[in-house]
C-alpha cells in the first residue's frame, strides 16, 4: 500500500517498488509539519518523508543494512533536496 501517489512521494514510491519489490509500502510526505524548520525549502511539501516498507531483500539483514538499502534506492531524491526520511522497515 502506498500513500500520496502524487508528486515527489509518488516518484519515491515508484523507485522503491522498482528497486526493492516491497510487499508493504507507504510513502508519506510530512513536509507540512516541518514548515519553517531547518531543512525546509520554504514550501509545505517535498522535504520530509516517512517510509514504511517490507521487502524480501530485507531477509536476514540488520536494521542498519535495511535502512541503507532504502537510502541507496532514494539517493537521487536526497541529492535533489529531500532533507529527511524517517524509515520503518518491517
Amino acid at each position: 500500500m502506498t500513500q500520496d501517489l502524487s508528486g515527489l512521494a509518488g516518484r519515491m514510491a515508484e523507485r522503491l517498488q522498482h528497486k526493492l519489490q516491497p510487499s508493504v509500502l507507504e510513502v508519506i510526505d510530512e513536509s507540512a509539519a516541518h514548515a519553517g524548520h531547518t531543512g525546509s525549502n520554504g514550501t509545505p511539501y517535498g522535504t520530509h518523508f516517512r517510509v514504511r516498507i517490507a521487502s524480501p531483500f530485507f531477509t536476514e539483514l540488520s536494521r542498519v543494512a535495511r535502512h541503507r538499502l532504502v537510502y541507496d534506492a532514494l539517493q537521487d531524491f536526497i541529492a535533489q533536496g529531500v532533507h529527511a526520511i524517517a524509515i520503518e522497515t518491517l
